[in-house]
């Protein structure tokens, strides 16, 4: 047929009113209820702390529905409800941590938190290993969601860190910057309509409109294929605890500064160091008074943009060390880029595993700073002391 033009089939204006969109989107996702349990699920965490599955031993698989995209993301995050609460059991059965309720003086009527915290958390009278995560859809005692899931409970849990630390005289707390509000459903609205017939609408407006929510039902249909929906909710601020950085604030005013421990370390993740330089600038007195060190893991804090005094600044300088992802070998420094903390390579350009890389190195770091305080404390003592003596002596040579 070269050079005749070919007429095509005239598509059919009224094929898709007449399909059922409702039906025809429904069968083709699956109902979005997911089991309650890891053993429903038909996960566990083996001995090296990785989940697979019960009967084929296999890694979790995200595509368990080919082209249902939606579908298997709510199956992930049902997965990851029931990995937060699995931790949390972690948090007090293995590192035998207890829930601290926030705000500390709540009524049961209105919406809490929690941090965890050691059994000598408040009267540790030497180090005090304080732990704050990233933003997200992480809880207390989680540093990665998918790490967890994909990888282990090594890298993507504070676990290890709480457990080192408990084994070098530390006591810890675990601070839960993301559990911000009191998640409530909205009640359901009635969704019947009118009849045509009892609709005052004149006929033609009627028509437009029908046209028009097909055709928002075809392209909600054609780009989300989302036949169910999502109940509404609302959210209700927990008090004083309604962001990370008010979280963080809060957990020092009411824990960290009233705890016995003369040195204070910190570990923060990405948003954790954002969270830990506002802080710094609300409490900058008492931060420096109480602090050691702070370990920075590609922390996305920007000290221009938070407006860090420069004598902050010049603390980050001396206490702080931002461990970032980079394909340098790990500890390798990395140039800085604004003045504030030094940077070094995590071993690793991942974002997410930046914590568990730098875990050795951070501990290590720790050990120098404290021993470093210790140094100066003694060095500030001794000199006292020689003040204090020389005058005395001086008054007995005269006595002489």
């Amino acid at each position: 047929h070269r050079g005749f033009p070919v007429s095509l089939p005239t598509p059919d204006p009224d094929l898709l009113s007449r399909i059922d969109l409702d039906e025809l989107m429904k069968k083709d996702e699956p109902p979005l209820n997911f089991p309650k349990t890891l053993e429903e699920f038909e996960y566990a965490f083996n001995e090296q702390g990785r989940l697979r599955h019960t009967t084929t031993g296999e890694a979790y698989v995200f595509n368990a529905r080919e082209d249902l995209h939606r579908w298997n993301q709510k199956r992930y995050e049902a997965l990851g409800e029931i990995i937060t609460h699995y931790v949390y059991q972690l948090l007090e059965t293995k590192c035998n941590l207890t829930k601290e309720i926030v705000p500390v003086d709540a009524t049961e009527e209105e919406p809490r938190s929690f941090i965890y915290m050691s059994a000598d958390g408040m009267s540790n009278p030497t180090k005090l290993l304080v732990l704050i995560q990233g933003c997200g859809v992480v809880r207390a005692g989680q540093w990665a969601r998918r790490l967890i899931i994909n990888q282990d409970l090594d890298s993507g849990t504070q676990i290890p860190f709480i457990t080192r630390a408990q084994e070098e005289g530390y006591s810890v707390m675990v601070l839960n910057p993301n559990e911000n509000h009191l998640e409530v459903e909205r009640p359901a609205k009635p969704t019947a309509l009118p009849s045509p017939e009892a609709s005052d609408e004149p006929a033609e407006k009627r028509e437009r409109k029908d046209d028009r929510e097909s055709k928002k039902k075809r392209d909600f249909y054609e780009k989300y294929r989302n036949p169910q929906k999502e109940s509404e909710t609302e959210q209700i601020p927990i008090r004083e605890n309604g962001s990370p950085e008010e979280h963080v604030l809060y957990a020092w005013d009411h824990f960290v500064s009233k705890a016995a421990a003369r040195n204070v370390f910190v570990v923060a993740h990405s948003y954790g160091g954002l969270s830990l330089v506002e802080l710094l600038i609300q409490r900058e007195a008492q931060v420096k008074n109480r602090v050691c060190a702070v370990a920075m893991t590609d922390s996305i804090h920007n000290i221009w943009h938070q407006d860090a005094s420069k004598s902050i600044q010049e603390w980050l300088q001396q206490h702080c060390r931002n461990w970032v992802s980079s394909p340098e070998p790990l500890d390798t420094p990395v140039e800085p880029m604004l003045s504030d903390c030094p940077r070094v390579s995590a071993g690793t350009e991942r974002h997410e595993l930046t914590s568990w890389r730098s875990f050795n190195s951070i501990f290590q770091f720790f050990s120098e700073a404290l021993q470093t305080e210790e140094e100066e404390t003694s060095n500030t003592v001794t000199t006292r002391s020689s003040h204090r003596t020389k005058p005395d002596h001086d008054h007995n040579h005269n006595d002489l």
